[in-house]
């Protein structure tokens, strides 16, 4: 138990750490040192902020004159009865107004904050490592930046239109009370206050331990039932559906327990607050009550008193779910500045210049490099591509082949060695121009839930309708694009997963061509393919590496004999070089795995 309490104790002592920063982190959106216009919108808002408040304050008070005006115990001073009742009606009105343009100011000042924190994380995303994305899920990603964004929204609007203005009207009521009536209204008004904070935080944070508990459950039920069915056949082949079933009930069993809890304290929450409330509100009349027995006040002053007490009780009863709301807010947004946080593991040197491709010549430089520390992939690796040359890296899976390519890319950075381009180191100039340089074609060809038009165009913003159709036509993909029934606007779905897995990979040849990159990689682009629809791609592989250095990642080496030269890399080192026929002659490695393959296809 006393672990528990200290994981509890550690976590609300996180949290309030992370609070602390993310407030500290949202302020420079509200007040942008090179935005005065911004500056100009929040003070706007703020003035009508207040002077809502301080309508909204004046209305009780002139409500109670109106009564004892129509009562006859105060003399028909300034407006009489009819008149006060008609300023209660219009402080009232002025108070909603001043709030309506304290929204309409500040909407677009707040809406700004919102786009520019969730582009500046989704652009910080984007220039992450690979190291990053390949152990992150892109559903949580995704969840992060909408949770943040929603959660800078919701703190904007509570603790700035909310928690802010509730301490500034119970201040004046409170003062308002002093001055009119006695200290002794806001003694018990700010006693009462007080208990109710104190009492409303203390559950909360114990709600807060019951709903994440309830939460995790609920993930856990969620996760269980997805896992089931998305296995559906494998449950179906082992008659697992009562096992499954049973799993499931477990785990709801489980949530039924925590919901339960939760739904208690907030019983608990409702009944102590109305509990604390009541008890001030009726102190507060009773001693207004004896006050107009002894003559001390009037009745309209005993009604001034009960509009006071009604009007903080309001907005005092969402404080609970305001402050959980809050809580819950500086969490999300929390996520999204750790998400901020997270360090580029690739980046621009200072004033990095573009790279200059003039002939397309890459060198690897006794590379060494591996993802994890403990287990190196390349250990030396040396490797020279000629201007305009094909070059194959073959070998067994685990053997670097894929990671050259995202070194060349530069995917990751190189942790000895170098890899060059044309004499230039490509840690020493632009990622994007570096990117601009290369083209890949990958084992499987990922496309967006558009139109294959729009897919192709991908290769190169501000592409025309000429370049697309020509790109598709040297793929060999535009006379099956011209057969379906919406042409070039057909949608590809989700992935591309409408087309073909050869139609996906000629639309990918396609997008490559129209980029005109003069390096290219074929990242294993027909492993995946069936060998009727790899012997079509591969003629339109052929023509899309015509007059560029071309590095042919391969799995199946009968799709690479006539590359100008083929490298066998194994362990993490170059075994052999050369020639299709002069290492078959060699009899060394690759003519072992070149045999293995045609025995394999015969028997096949």
């Amino acid at each position: 138990m006393p672990a528990d309490i200290t994981t509890d104790a550690e976590i609300a002592a996180d949290e309030r750490r992370s609070g602390v920063r993310t407030i500290r982190k949202v302020g420079p959106y509200l007040w942008p040192d090179d935005k005065p216009w911004v500056k100009r919108r929040v003070i706007i808002a703020l003035t009508c902020l207040v002077l809502a408040k301080v309508v909204n304050v004046m209305a009780p008070l002139l409500f109670g004159q109106a009564v004892d005006a129509l009562s006859g115990e105060a003399s028909d001073l300034l407006l009489g009865g009819i008149g006060l009742t008609l300023a209660y009606g219009f402080a009232r009105l002025m108070n909603v107004g001043f709030q309506q343009l304290r929204d309409g100011v500040f909407a677009r000042v707040g809406q700004r904050a919102l786009r520019s924190l969730a582009i500046e994380t989704f652009t910080h995303i984007h220039r992450l490592s690979m190291r990053y994305h390949i152990t992150r899920k892109t559903g949580g990603l995704s969840r992060i930046i909408e949770r943040g964004v929603k959660g800078v929204d919701f703190l904007l609007r509570f603790m700035l239109f909310s928690v802010g203005p509730l301490i500034l009207e119970l201040t004046l009521i409170m003062g308002f009370l002093w001055f009119l009536l006695d200290i002794r209204y806001m003694v018990v008004v700010l006693v009462t206050i007080v208990i109710y904070v104190w009492f409303t935080f203390k559950i909360t944070e114990w709600r807060v331990r019951l709903r994440r508990e309830m939460n995790e459950q609920d993930t856990d039920a969620n996760q269980k039932a997805i896992d089931s069915l998305l296995n559906f056949e494998t449950v179906k082949y082992f008659g697992a559906e009562k096992r499954e079933a049973d799993r499931y009930d477990q785990s709801m069993e489980a949530y039924e327990g925590a919901a339960i809890k939760t739904a208690t304290s907030l019983a608990m929450l409702n009944f102590g607050q109305s509990l604390i409330i009541t008890a001030g509100l009726i102190t507060v009349m009773v001693m207004a009550a004896l006050g107009v027995q002894n003559g001390t006040l009037t009745v309209g002053d005993f009604v001034m008193v009960n509009a006071y007490m009604i009007q903080i009780t309001m907005p005092l009863n969402f404080l609970g779910t305001v402050y959980r709301e809050i809580r819950q807010s500086l969490v999300d947004m929390g996520e999204m500045f750790d998400l901020l946080e997270q360090p580029q593991e690739v980046s621009d040197k200072p004033a990095a210049p573009d790279l200059n491709v003039t002939q397309g010549v890459v060198r690897f430089e006794d590379v060494r490099f591996g993802y994890d520390s403990a287990r190196p992939i390349l250990k030396g690796v040396t490797l020279d591509v000629g201007a305009g040359q094909n070059v194959a890296l073959v070998g067994p899976s685990g053997s670097g082949k894929s990671t050259i390519g995202r070194l060349l890319f530069r995917f990751y950075d190189v942790n000895d060695g170098a890899v060059r381009i044309d004499g230039q180191d490509v840690r020493d100039v632009t990622q994007d121009s570096l990117h601009d340089a290369i083209g890949v074609v990958p084992q499987d060809t990922v496309l967006f839930n558009d139109t294959i038009r729009y897919n192709i165009a991908y290769g190169r913003a501000g592409a025309t309708e000429g370049e697309i159709i020509e790109a598709a036509q040297a793929a060999r993909i535009h006379d099956f694009i011209l057969s379906l029934p919406d042409g070039y606007d057909t949608m590809v779905g989700e992935r591309g997963l409408k087309l073909s897995g050869g139609e996906k990979q000629r639309v990918g040849i396609a997008r490559t061509l129209l980029k005109n990159p003069p390096i290219l990689i074929l990242d294993e682009a027909t492993s995946a393919l069936d060998s009727e629809t790899e012997a079509s791609i591969q003629g339109a592989l052929k023509r899309a590496g015509e007059g560029r250095t071309v590095i042919t990642i391969a799995h199946r080496l009968s799709t690479i004999a006539d590359a100008d030269r083929i490298v066998v890399l194994e362990d993490g080192v170059v075994v052999e070089e050369g020639t299709h026929d002069a290492l078959l002659s060699r009899n060394g490695r690759y003519a072992a795995l070149w045999n293995r393959q045609m025995q394999e296809e015969e028997a096949a």
